[in-house]
């Protein structure tokens, strides 16, 4: 496309250049700016609001100096209304915007131009058409909330763009320039006109801004928040709106005018204007950025290698998805790749055209395309809340039992790359200390929006007379067998068990205040027992271990026989603990 632009250019130089060749009309230059205001959908679905514009116009009349034919080529700009966080009483409405807040276009136009003169005052009209690049604002609006079943998040607006948000359009451009002459070749002027772009794509490729929203039918009240689910505020099918580029403009400059000349050998006209365009091979900075193909991303920790001639450089990206620059490389051809977990991104090559630029710093975009999301969890001290370094931990999926290991880093972090539609288990496996089986899964995740999956991962000292509560740990109505899925959480006990062989611990079975008090007792008997009966067999010696149904004996709130309590209440009180006896 910039090729494209750059040949329209030219085209109109040279057509201006060759109506020099014989006596004609005036021949002028002008460079403008002034405001852009958006309007109709533009405005609307865009969020966009009051920016600028700036350029440059050259005309040719033809003999008479009242039909001409001119080219404009500008920068709009319009920044976007961003949106505030919106909190309510279990959750929040915040929004992600992943790069600039605006939208930045680059217009390039030719068409006719019509001139009326009185003494020293001009009015000029003008109708050009030709093509619009865009760069458009990418950004997500989230719904998070929390409830018994945990915590959960819903895109409710977010941009559906190409993942390098840039498209292309035809475009065109009315209005209305007055000037007034100061001098026989300068004038001041001021314009307003009108500015467009056209169809659905250019090129094979969507050419309009594109959003995607949930269609609200009930508002969230900020005391209440969410309480059931996200249908209960929000229509279940989404609406997807597009907009053009819809703008007034209107602004003032400075115009230079050249009269009639005589038929000339000598290109006094052209060569400068062409020289000015003409792109210089010079040494240029290059600036590399990785970014994740499927949701557009910024990719920090990829490898990223360039290598050409006498150069072979390796960095590592940051958290803006940035390789480090390379200062004043020669112009040449270059070879430029990224790898991250064994997948590398698409290989880009440069050439001695890319160093054809008016720019000092030659900036590319490389993609990386792996399937799988990605885990970014944190073992902090349950304690003091502040952050652990060194802690193993264990990533565990819940049908094939495969499992990996990683330590935490310095800044207590770990990484570890998910499957899709998978469930999986997270601990520390640390001696001394214990954490709870964190379950994760990515089913219901769209990969196409989501990257990135957090965990934040409680890592506790063992002390003696210290207990917590096993989480997780289900039973059937009225059964004491240890299911599959409570299995998972006991082999996390076993696990702790082992690495600390003076351990003993109580393990205790707790109910609601719902039904008989001695048959709520007996019935947590069972299920303790069945417990310790599971470590015993993964190899835990029976007498470090001591079974305790407590029944409804020892609530942790008011939900006490004849009181009315919610479900949500009386689950609290429904639980499995873990008490060290010695250590």
């Amino acid at each position: 496309m910039k090729r494209f632009s750059l040949a329209l250019m030219l085209l109109g130089f040279t057509f201006l250049a060759a109506a020099q060749e014989k006596p004609s009309g005036d021949f002028q230059i002008g460079l403008q700016g002034g405001i852009s205001q958006p309007v109709d959908k533009y405005k609307k679905i865009g969020d966009t609001k009051l920016g600028f514009h700036s350029g440059l116009f050259i005309d040719k009349y033809f003999k008479g100096n009242k039909f001409g034919l001119g080219i404009d080529a500008r920068f709009i700009q319009n920044g976007i209304n961003t949106a505030d966080s919106v909190k309510f009483a279990n959750g929040y409405i915040g929004t992600d915007y992943k790069n600039s807040k605006r939208f930045q276009d680059y217009l390039f136009t030719f068409g006719p131009t019509y001139k009326f003169t009185k003494n020293a005052f001009q009015a000029e009209l003008y109708l050009r058409g030709g093509v619009m690049m865009q760069n458009f604002p990418e950004y997500t609006t989230t719904l998070t909330y929390r409830n018994a079943l945990g915590t959960f998040n819903h895109n409710t607006k977010f941009t559906v763009n190409d993942a390098s948000n840039k498209a292309n359009s035809w475009a065109g451009v009315g209005g209305l320039r007055l000037n007034y002459m100061i001098s026989p070749r300068i004038a001041l002027f001021a314009h307003a006109d009108y500015v467009q772009t056209f169809g659905m794509s250019f090129g094979n490729k969507p050419s309009r801004f594109t959003i995607e929203r949930s269609v609200e039918h009930t508002p969230i009240d900020p005391a209440i928040g969410v309480k059931n689910g996200i249908l209960d505020h929000y229509n279940e099918v989404n609406v997807r709106e597009n907009t053009l580029h819809q703008s007034i403009n209107a602004g003032a400059g400075i115009k230079f005018v050249f009269g009639k000349s005589k038929k000339t050998t000598e290109p006094i006209k052209t060569e400068p204007i062409v020289a000015a365009i003409k792109p210089q091979i010079n040494k240029k900075d290059l600036q590399i950025v990785v970014k994740d193909k499927q949701t557009g991303l910024a990719l920090s920790g990829v490898t990223v290698s360039v290598n050409g001639g006498a150069l072979a450089e390796k960095s590592i990206t940051d958290v803006n998805g940035q390789a480090q620059k390379i200062a004043s490389a020669s112009p040449g051809n270059y070879q430029i790749v990224g790898d991250k977990n064994g997948i590398k991104t698409t290989l880009l090559t440069l050439t001695e055209e890319d160093f054809k630029t008016s720019s000092a710093v030659i900036f590319k975009e490389i993609y990386h395309d792996d399937p799988r999301f990605t885990l970014v969890g944190e073992t902090f001290d349950c304690v003091k809340g502040t952050n652990l370094a060194s802690i193993n931990t264990v990533l565990t999926n819940t049908i094939t039992k495969n499992n990996i290991g990683q330590i935490s880093d310095v800044q207590g972090k770990f990484i570890y790359q998910l499957d899709a539609q998978s469930d999986f288990t997270v601990v520390a496996n640390h001696q001394g200390r214990y954490s709870q089986t964190e379950l994760i899964t990515t089913k219901g995740l769209d990969r196409s929006k989501t990257l990135y999956v957090t965990l934040k991962l409680g890592v506790c000292e063992l002390a003696a007379g210290s207990q917590w509560v096993l989480k997780n740990i289900l039973y059937d109505f009225d059964k004491s067998n240890i299911r599959s899925d409570a299995a998972i959480i006991l082999d996390n006990v076993v696990s702790i068990l082992k690495q600390n062989p003076s351990l003993k611990i109580e393990l205790s079975s707790h109910t609601d205040s719902r039904g008989n008090d001695a048959y709520n007792r007996k019935l947590s008997q069972q299920r303790a027992e069945a417990a310790v009966k599971y470590l015993v067999a993964n190899g835990i010696a029976a007498n470090r271990l001591t079974a305790k149904g407590y029944g409804e004996t020892k609530l942790l709130n008011r939900c006490a026989n004849g009181v009315n309590c919610s479900d949500e209440e009386h689950q609290a009180n429904r639980r499995t603990e873990i008490k060290v006896l010695n250590y």
